[in-house]
């Protein structure tokens, strides 16, 4: 009896034993296995670079009050070779970036030490103008920000990991949050001792909170040759996929399904309860908020990008119950993460184009400038001279990239 039945078994058709069967992928697998795009792995090549560069500018802008006098020992960035994750030691990094760095000998301390160049002096003030000339969106950005959340409210810590990507001051507890008390206030958290909560305490009309999004919606609607129903545009996103990537017929399916899904807005008020979290379509739902949320918090950063990890810290008070890097690999036509530079990086895939914003602005216009020079390497140097001499442009303006021996570290 028992080998008659085992035998029924074995005849049944292995479709159906497929499914059940399938091994259950892991974190690391489904980003290994993700459809790589070229144009932003390229992109991803310069910035893990530019990270180091920054690390570096900015221990040696702590220093002093004063540019003129900043600088820091080459033993002390030695000694942080390992945490900066620069492999053949700061002397090394720092010799290949001359219209960066300047190592010079310090006369009093008789030990060599590093400054900026005058070039990249002047492309952090003007980074800081702008930023400064920009507060109004600073504001605006923090409004929205707080908006989103459950209960108006932030860790301030989790502010500051983002406040680079946000286009903040480095004052802006005193230059934004005190001189907009109407708006802010800054609490004490409860649960935790000496940690401060960032509380949106002004009433923002409805209307004035309107998502990317939405606005894109809009402008795609408005096209004289907008050939997409209103209907199937009023809850879809933009997609726009890596070169190369197979879109099955199942596939495009389930996306026009999913752009049909209807879903609660980041700036509007949702209840999340048991029931929502155990029914299929409520998970859905809960899903593509989730999409609307990051794809909002990627529309209001500087540059539309910014690191996974960072963005996880506000998964909580955003009300996100989802694993926010598995929400990436899930819809690359919207997102795009790369996992170059010891760390995960989400782009807004389509705030790009060719690997630049599409919209720029006067804070990305000087961070670009300083990646152009992290580009441009050792090139531009006279012989026997330590002094760039010029910039070598291609043809759309950017600084013409060589592979250099600046992508071993």
């Amino acid at each position: 009896m028992l080998t008659h039945l085992l035998q029924k078994i074995n005849l049944k058709p292995p479709t159906t034993t497929t499914v059940l069967l399938r091994r259950k992928t892991t974190s690391a697998e489904y980003v290994a296995s993700r459809n790589r795009d070229p144009t932003f792995e390229k992109l991803m090549d310069k910035y893990k670079n530019l990270f180091k560069v920054i690390s570096i500018q900015d221990l040696i802008l702590g220093t002093t009050t004063t540019t003129t006098n900043a600088a820091v020992s080459l033993d002390f960035l030695n000694r942080l070779s390992q945490r900066l994750h620069i492999n053949r030691g700061a002397t090394h990094f720092l010799r290949k970036y001359p219209h960066i760095f300047q190592i010079f000998h310090h006369p009093i301390k008789l030990q060599p030490f590093c400054t900026l160049t005058q070039t990249a002096f002047n492309i952090t003030q003007q980074e800081a103008t702008a930023i400064n000339d920009t507060l109004p969106l600073v504001v605006n950005r923090l409004v929205r920000l707080l908006s989103m959340s459950l209960t108006k409210t932030l860790p301030l810590r989790a502010i500051f990991k983002v406040s680079r990507e946000l286009g903040l001051p480095d004052d802006f507890e005193d230059s934004v949050i005190l001189k907009k008390s109407d708006l802010f206030v800054l609490v004490d958290s409860g649960n935790e001792p000496n940690t401060h909560l960032l509380k949106l305490v002004g009433d923002i009309p409805k209307g004035e909170l309107v998502a990317a999004v939405d606005n894109w919606r809009v402008l795609e609607c408005c096209k004289e040759d907008c050939g997409v129903d209103i209907n199937e545009m009023l809850y879809s996103f933009k997609h726009t996929y890596p070169p190369g990537m197979k879109l099955r017929r199942s596939f495009k399916v389930k996306v026009k399904e999913w752009q049909g899904l209807k879903y609660v807005g980041p700036y509007e008020v949702v209840e999340i309860g048991e029931k929502k979290r155990k029914s299929k379509i409520g998970m859905m739902e809960m899903e593509k908020r989730a999409v609307g949320i990051v794809h909002e918090f990627l529309s209001l950063t500087v540059e539309k990008m910014v690191e996974v990890e960072k963005i996880s810290h506000f998964r909580k008070w955003f009300g996100v119950d989802l694993n926010i890097r598995d929400l990436f690999l899930d819809h690359p036509g919207i997102f795009y993460m790369s996992t170059k530079g010891y760390r995960h990086t989400v782009f807004l895939r389509e705030a790009y184009e060719r690997g630049c914003l599409i919209e720029s602005n006067p804070v990305y216009e000087a961070r670009r400038k300083l990646l152009d020079l992290v580009i441009l390497g050792r090139r531009g140097l006279s012989r026997g001279h330590s002094e760039p001499t010029g910039v070598s442009q291609g043809e759309d303006g950017d600084t013409e990239e060589v592979k250099t021996d600046s992508d071993e570290d």
